[in-house]
């Protein structure tokens, strides 16, 4: 079973910023793609970020384009969602997943993730 704990949520203005992590494994960080994903009050849950598991490529979906980047630690076992030009529509719970995709130079939000975080709350208002 693998482990995925995120981290780094919170209460922030409209236009302000925050960075979510995601702790995993070595063998997870080399092995899975890993997906950020967020559920917001009444909604389904809507795929945010990805990336492979070489950390070579990303995607994002058009709502978070330009203001989100998605990245992995250079060192630690981590993959860090940076949140930029916050927005009370961003206002969600937010899960990493990983997904055994079997190209490491790809990911992609459409799939089947498998293992889950427990989530971080990021709430945005004023």
């Amino acid at each position: 079973q693998l482990q995925l704990v995120e981290s780094g949520g919170g209460l922030v203005q409209p236009g302000g910023s925050l960075r979510l992590s995601c702790a995993v494994s070595r063998f997870t960080l080399d092995h899975y793609a890993i997906g950020w994903f967020r559920q917001a009050p009444g909604k389904e849950r809507e795929a945010v970020s990805c990336i492979s598991s070489s950390g070579g490529s990303t995607n994002y979906a058009d709502s978070v384009k330009g203001r989100f980047t998605v990245a992995r630690g250079a060192a630690e076992n981590m993959v860090y969602l940076q949140m930029d030009s916050l927005k009370p529509e961003d206002t969600a719970v937010y899960y990493c997943a990983a997904d055994p995709y079997p190209v490491r130079t790809m990911c992609d939000l459409g799939r089947e993730y498998i293992y889950w975080g427990q989530g971080t709350q990021v709430t945005v208002s004023s």
